[in-house]
């Protein structure tokens, strides 16, 4: 049985080896490209819809000033007009992005860390699932630090307003199979030892994936506490991800 893992990746870590990037040029420019502002994040915001038709829920207060390095790549088609992992529909033209644990909404400054160009991104989906990266841009916002041609930079990331990047819950990923057999399989192996795991189903751009997620840990440093001890116990590579209210098709 072919286990597909990836890495865990720790907030704050620098110097990661750029890989290639998951994103592909659309055929075809956009009718129209949103103005080059962090307004235009923050007017998506505004007009973004939840899945329950009621506006989402303010991120908990808490001292800004989070930061964390490394590669970020970007995505657009074939992902352009399926749904994000907060219920939007995602639109490679308007600048936001994908991230493992920042709560969604959160306002983030992305700085292409080889020519200093920044962008202002909305977090609305999760990933990236490649070891080493850390954010992955929207189409626009990739354009705005010129990371298009390139597919993966170095970049900074810088979170805007007061927001609890560490409160919530989590979970921790050990694997990812094509077959959704193989998950069930592993996922019956490790219910015996551990509560709750659960499968996501996953549609990438090269077919679908189906992960298998373990815990529901409160704190984000908790989390990768509990991320160490799995790698060390069962041998797995892991990766942390929010728990978010809003649960992807698929997920069981």
């Amino acid at each position: 049985m072919a286990l597909i893992s990836v890495t865990l990746v720790a907030a704050g870590c620098a110097s990661r080896k750029p890989v290639t990037g998951r994103g592909q040029p659309p055929s075809t420019q956009p009718p129209n490209t949103p103005e080059s502002t962090a307004e235009a994040a923050k007017r998506d915001t505004a007009a973004a819809p939840s899945s329950s038709g009621k506006h989402a829920k303010t991120p908990a207060p808490a001292p800004v000033g989070y930061t964390e390095e490394g590669s970020a790549s970007w995505y657009g088609n074939p992902f352009h007009g399926r749904h994000a992992s907060n219920g939007e529909v995602y639109d490679m033209y308007k600048l936001t992005a994908a991230h493992r644990t920042l709560p969604f909404e959160t306002m983030v400054r992305v700085t292409n860390l080889n020519n200093g160009k920044t962008t202002t991104v909305r977090i609305t989906d999760r990933g990236p699932f490649v070891a080493g990266r850390i954010i992955d841009l929207s189409l626009a916002a990739a354009r705005e630090i010129e990371s298009v041609g390139p597919g993966v930079v170095p970049v900074r990331l810088e979170v805007l307003g007061n927001v609890d990047v560490t409160a919530g819950f989590f979970t921790v990923q050990v694997g990812a199979f094509r077959e959704r057999a193989n998950a069930e399989r592993l996922r019956d192996r490790l219910s015996v030892s551990y509560s709750p795991v659960f499968i996501q189903q996953y549609d990438a751009a090269d077919g679908t994936f189906y992960r298998v997620r373990v815990g529901r840990v409160s704190g984000e440093d908790e989390a990768r506490e509990y991320a160490e001890r799995l790698h060390e116990k069962e041998g797995f590579t892991t990766m942390v991800f929010r728990l978010d209210e809003i649960q992807p098709a698929g997920a069981n």
